[in-house]
């Protein structure tokens, strides 16, 4: 063997037993019953307050959209909606939700729900970014869920599906958020 290839046989097994050593530190301290609280895990426990926000994080930064933010803790979205996307979000405001029938969104927050409710926010979201300059009359756009939406352009503004209205767009590190005034639902087949 030449010695640099011993030399670089000896660093990777230094560094293996390095990183062997640190993980067992961790498991001990861990079972030695450590009590700081666990940090979360995935991308939505990355602490960045320098770059610009993802989609998850303008949702929660906003006081309009509590009741989706609450929706997507129960349906366990926040990681996948953290990630790099891109994604373009269709981000009902809370009085988009007050237009739904009453007990409507208490009872998708329930866990035996949590299937319908993932479905119905997954229906919200567009992989890929669609800024509002680029969305045009009749336009059908694929979501996560497997659904279509369809844009449409009225004098007052673009519409979602004909009936909820997109009032603001916000850029995100991971796509774009576009705020909407009602809550989307999939056309019966």
């Amino acid at each position: 063997m030449s010695n640099q290839l011993k030399s670089s046989l000896a660093a990777c097994l230094l560094l293996a037993s390095m990183a062997c050593n640190n993980n067992s530190e961790k498991q001990n301290t861990a079972a030695a019953g450590s009590t700081e609280n666990a940090a979360p895990t995935g991308q939505s426990g990355v602490q960045d307050d320098a770059s610009a926000k993802n989609v998850v994080q303008i949702a929660v930064g906003s006081k309009d959209h509590s009741t989706l933010v609450t929706a997507v803790k129960a349906a366990e979205l926040v990681d996948a909606l953290s990630n790099a996307g891109p994604f373009t979000v269709f981000a009902p405001t809370n009085a988009a939700f007050d237009k739904l029938p009453a007990g409507t969104v208490e009872g998708l927050l329930k866990p035996e729900k949590k299937e319908a409710l993932t479905d119905i926010l997954q229906y919200h979201v567009s992989v890929g970014v669609f800024k509002t300059d680029m969305l045009q009359e009749g336009q059908v756009i694929g979501q996560v869920n497997g659904g279509n939406i369809t844009i449409s352009k009225k004098a007052d503004g673009i519409y979602v599906n004909g009936t909820a209205k997109i009032i603001a767009s916000i850029p995100a590190s991971n796509g774009i958020v576009h705020v909407i005034d009602g809550v989307l639902t999939q056309p019966v087949k």
